[in-house]
Formats: C-alpha cells, sequence, structure tokens
C-alpha cells in the first residue's frame, strides 16, 4: 500500500478526495495527517458507497480557522461536506469530530465508526497530552520522533514514512489548533452518548495504551446501539497497520445501516 497524493475537490474551506457512487460515507483523519491516511479503506468502501476523506482544517489543503477554535468549529466545518445522510467515520481526533457531529447535525448522520478514540482520560494521560499542546508553537514545524514512537515503535515501515511526510510537511498552526483542541476535550460527555440517536461502533488496537479498549467498551456500552471491536495486535495507527481487519469490521458495519 502506498499513499500518494490525490486530486481535490472543495466545499467552502474543506479539501477531500471522493469517489464512487452510493449511500454517502465522509472519512476524518487524526491530527497532523491528511485524507491520504485513509487510502487503505477509501478503495474498499467506494466500491459500494460515495466516499468523501476530508482534509481537517489547517491540514493538507483545507484552510486553517480562526483563532483559537474548539470542538464545535472543526464538525462545523466538515458538516458543510454532508450533502446527503452519510456514515461518518473518525480516526482518533477525527472520531471526536464525529461524535460531534453526530450528536449537533442527528438528521444528517445514519451510523459513525470512531476509531481509536479517547474517552475520560486518566490525570497521567491528560496530563501528558495537555504537556505536549502547550510546546507547540504555531510556527515551528512539529518534530515528529516522539509521536511516530508512540504510533509505530521504532521499527521502519512505509506506513511510518507516510506519516512522517505528513508531520513535517504539515501547516503548523493548522497542527497547533487541532493538538490544543484534541489536548482539552476529554471525549463525548456520558449523557451525549446516552443521547446519540444512531449505531455507533467503537474500535480501536489492543495494544493502544491511549485510546484503550476499556475506553471503547464504556462507550458502547453507554450508547442504545454501540458496538466495540478490537484488533488484538494494532495500536494507535491501526487503518494504515491493519488495513485488512478494520476494513473487514467497517464493510460488516455499514452493511448493517444499509435500507
Amino acid at each position: 500500500m502506498t499513499w500518494t497524493t490525490r486530486q481535490r475537490c472543495k466545499t467552502g474551506s474543506v479539501a477531500a478526495i471522493s469517489g464512487g457512487d452510493g449511500p454517502l460515507v465522509v472519512l476524518i483523519h487524526g491530527v497532523g495527517l491528511r485524507a491520504e491516511a485513509w487510502a487503505a479503506q477509501f478503495g474498499e468502501l467506494a466500491k459500494t458507497h460515495r466516499v468523501v476523506a476530508v482534509d481537517m482544517p489547517g491540514h493538507g489543503d483545507s484552510a486553517v480557522l480562526k483563532a483559537t477554535p474548539d470542538l464545535e468549529d472543526f464538525a462545523d466545518a466538515i458538516a458543510t461536506v454532508l450533502d446527503a445522510p452519510a456514515v461518518i467515520i473518525g480516526h482518533s481526533f477525527g472520531a471526536m469530530i464525529a461524535m460531534n457531529i453526530a450528536t449537533r447535525y442527528p438528521e444528517c448522520v445514519t451510523a459513525i465508526a470512531a476509531l481509536n478514540a479517547i474517552y475520560q482520560r486518566d490525570p497521567a494521560a491528560k496530563a501528558a497530552v495537555l504537556a505536549r499542546a502547550d510546546s507547540l508553537d504555531g510556527a515551528a514545524a512539529v518534530d515528529p520522533g516522539a509521536t511516530l514512537t508512540r504510533w509505530f515503535g521504532d521499527a521502519p515501515s512505509p506506513q511510518r514514512d507516510a506519516c512522517r511526510s505528513w508531520l513535517t510537511g504539515g501547516n503548523p498552526a493548522g497542527y497547533r489548533d487541532a493538538y490544543r483542541v484534541f489536548a482539552r476535550e476529554d471525549g463525548p460527555a456520558e449523557q451525549e452518548l446516552r443521547d446519540l440517536h444512531c449505531p455507533a461502533l467503537f474500535l480501536t488496537g489492543g495494544r493502544e495504551p491511549n485510546s484503550t479498549p476499556e475506553m471503547s467498551r464504556q462507550m458502547a456500552a453507554t450508547v442504545r446501539a454501540g458496538r466495540a471491536e478490537v484488533v488484538t495486535a494494532a495500536a494507535h495507527m491501526l487503518p494504515m497497520t491493519h488495513a485488512s481487519e478494520v476494513n473487514v469490521i467497517l464493510a460488516d458495519f455499514i452493511k448493517v445501516q444499509a435500507p
């Protein structure tokens, strides 16, 4: 699998890769990445659906948001691509955005899949992510070393190389803005999960220390139509490192939602 840059279209300030026909599926990547992070899922999903993989605001070809944006600003920007009811699939911060859209735009969302989503971090994890956010000045390019080690360990791989290029080549202000929101937020409120109107899949890796399997299980147990899945050998970047397992789980989840 390669992560070649693909042509984009724009809806307002949000750039996206689109393809396929059928019911709409929207893909939202995590902080520091870009739409191509979904390359391993895009082609499979586009066999049966119209797929739109967005560049998060401040990433790829999408414009940076206003000064000091909040979670709702990211969600509102991405919601502009929803020209039909959609299954929304988000990874990491993208999962947080997906859940916010589902809460605030219920008429636009038929189901959500939250991959490597956080929920009620413990104090040590919260302190660590806030410290990383405070270190970002929005001017200097991010040093990807520690991030890549958390995501992939020390072994070289094409996935690691792709993420390195996105992290070092992205907009430092866009990265800072997104990471600060991600650090301040603690996942959806319990009541938001209880009120969630649509089916929800929570998928993470068994080797994920931050978006843990227990977090996914807790969220799934709180949602009326919640489902938790764990890819045992995966860590944070499971859509890239364990694409075949992820694709099977997503295809099964989406198939169940078909009219």
